[in-house]
């Protein structure tokens, strides 16, 4: 029997749309996973204390950043990260 997840949308909405999952390309623990901080501050003590954790379980880490959270990730930055990353992780925080 699969188990149910349930994914919380930050972005306020009232009522959010269902999703389905997108199939893992590779096992999370063979994945390499990117660390997107978009700028804002306190997001790198977040994205440092997951890597940290990340890193003890022998997973593959890289870090990117944004150069600014006011506008959207510019194209080069987006191709890196896909053609380097099985996952991504964005930091949000204040």
């Amino acid at each position: 029997m699969k188990e149910k997840i349930v994914l919380l949308d930050p972005t306020s909405e009232i009522t959010s749309s269902m999703r389905e999952r997108l199939p893992r390309t590779v096992p999370i623990q063979e994945a390499v996973i990117g660390l997107l901080d978009i700028s804002k501050p306190r997001g790198d003590v977040f994205l440092d204390e997951l890597e940290r954790l990340l890193g003890q379980k022998g997973m593959q880490v890289k870090r990117f950043k944004k150069p600014t959270f006011t506008r959207t990730a510019p194209l080069d930055l987006l191709q890196e990260i896909r053609s380097q990353c099985n996952v991504v992780v964005e930091a949000l925080a204040d």
